[in-house]
C-alpha cells in the first residue's frame, strides 16, 4: 500500500484546508479569464470592479470550465499550453454569451479549485472526519496503514488486526476500511472494505457495490438574487444527517466477520483460478486492457507477477495491488487498489477468454 500522511498530519491539514476554503454562487457572465505572465488567471468583475483577487486555476476547475462552455479538452488543453492568450478569449466570449445562470465556484489558498453546478452539494472532509475518526478511534488496535490529501481526493486507510485469516497457509490478511471523498466533484463519498496482505503490505479495496456506502453530492438548486455571493451551506438537513449516520454503521462494519469471511472465501477460490502460462505476458497484456491498465502499468504489473510466480487470478490481482507502490500518484495508485479487486472477481467468461486468447498468441 503506498505511505501517504500520518493521521496527525492528515487532521491538522484538514483542519486548514477547512479554513482555508470559500465558495461562491457566481453568474458566469461575471467572470473573466485574463492571462497573466502567460498563466491564466480568472477574475470575479461587477461594474469593473474585481471582487476578489485574480484566482489562479486547477486543472479540474479548467476542465470543469471547458466542459461548461463545450469546449472540447483536447484543445481547450492546446491553447492552456501553447496560447494562453487564445484560451482566455474563447473563455471569456463562450461565458459573456451565454444564459444567465449560476454555478458554484470552489476556491482554497487563491486558486479556483472546482467550477460546479449550483445543485452541487458540499459535503467536505472536515464534515467525513468528524463522522469517522471518533468511531475509528473505538476500535481497539485499529491503525491508520495509509491517508492522504490529494488535490481532488480524500483518503483514510483503516486496518482493524482484531480481523485476521488466511488466504493460503501463512498468506495472513485483515480485514480494515477505506473512506474517500473528492471537493471538487470527481467522485461521491465512499466507504469501501478493504483487505490488507501482511505478505507484501498491499492492500485490496473490494469494490462491490453490495459491501459499500456512497452518495453523490447532488442537492437542491442553490441561487441568490446576487451575481456575486459567498455561499454558506445550511447545517446539515435531515438527509444528510442519516447518510453521516450510516457512513459511521458502515466504518463499524469493517469489523463484520460475516462479510470479512465472506471476502475470504472469494479470495481462496481466486488461488484455484489457474492462468494460462503458455505465454504469460500476453495473459497480462489482455488482462491490462480489459482493466484500464496503461502500457507502462502493465510492463510494472508483469513484472511483479513473474517475480512471485503465483499464476492464479490471485497471483494476478496481488501483482496490481503491490505494483500501485511504484506508482507516484496516490490517486491512481488507490484507483490500482480496486482494479486488483477486480481483476481477482473477473467474470468466467473474461477469464476463459483471456486465457484462450494467450494460447492462441503463444
Amino acid at each position: 500500500m503506498k505511505a501517504g500522511l500520518s493521521i496527525q498530519e492528515m487532521a491538522a491539514e484538514i483542519e486548514r484546508q477547512a479554513a482555508a476554503k470559500a465558495d461562491y454562487l457566481v453568474n458566469p457572465q461575471k467572470l473573466e479569464m485574463e492571462s497573466l505572465g502567460g498563466t491564466p488567471m480568472l477574475r470575479v468583475v461587477e461594474d469593473g470592479v474585481d471582487q476578489m483577487e485574480p484566482l489562479a486555476i486547477q486543472e479540474t476547475a479548467h476542465r470543469q470550465l471547458g466542459a461548461h462552455l463545450n469546449i472540447p479538452w483536447k484543445y481547450y488543453e492546446r491553447m492552456l499550453q501553447d496560447d494562453p492568450g487564445l484560451l482566455s478569449y474563447n473563455v471569456n466570449r463562450w461565458l459573456h454569451r451565454g444564459e444567465p445562470a449560476q454555478r458554484l465556484l470552489r476556491t482554497m489558498d487563491g486558486k479556483a479549485r472546482a467550477f460546479l453546478s449550483n445543485r452541487y452539494r458540499c459535503i467536505d472532509n472536515f464534515e467525513i472526519a468528524t463522522a469517522v475518526l471518533p468511531i475509528i478511534m473505538e476500535m481497539q488496535g485499529a491503525r491508520f496503514e495509509s491517508c492522504s490529501l490529494t488535490e481532488n481526493y480524500l483518503y483514510l486507510k483503516v486496518v482493524n488486526p482484531k480481523l485476521t485469516g488466511e488466504v493460503r497457509v501463512g498468506d495472513v490478511v485483515q480485514a480494515g476500511v477505506v473512506i474517500s471523498n473528492s471537493e471538487t466533484g470527481l467522485g461521491a463519498v465512499n466507504v469501501q472494505p478493504l483487505i490488507y496482505r501482511l505478505a507484501c503490505l498491499n492492500g485490496m479495496v473490494v469494490n462491490d457495490s453490495s459491501t459499500r456506502t456512497r452518495r453523490n453530492h447532488v442537492g437542491r438548486a442553490n441561487s441568490t438574487d446576487e451575481n456575486f455571493a459567498l455561499y454558506s451551506q445550511e447545517t446539515l438537513d435531515q438527509d444528510g444527517k442519516a447518510f453521516m449516520m450510516k457512513v459511521q454503521d458502515t466504518v463499524k462494519a469493517a469489523v463484520d466477520e460475516a462479510r470479512f469471511a465472506r471476502v475470504l472465501d472469494t479470495m481462496k477460490e481466486s488461488t484455484q483460478a489457474r492462468l494460462n502460462t503458455t505465454d504469460i505476458p500476453a495473459v497480462v497484456k489482455l488482462a491490462s486492457s480489459n482493466f484500464g491498465l496503461t502500457e507502462a502499468e502493465g510492463k510494472g504489473v508483469l513484472q511483479h507477477f513473474l517475480e512471485d510466480a503465483d499464476y492464479t487470478l490471485y497471483g494476478l490481482a496481488n501483482a496490481v495491488t503491490r505494483f500501485n507502490q511504484d506508482v507516484e500518484d496516490y490517486d491512481r495508485a488507490s484507483k490500482l487498489e480496486a482494479i486488483g479487486y477486480n481483476v481477482m472477481t473477473m467474470p468466467p467468461a473474461m477469464f476463459k477468454q483471456i486465457n484462450q486468447a494467450a494460447g492462441m498468441a503463444a
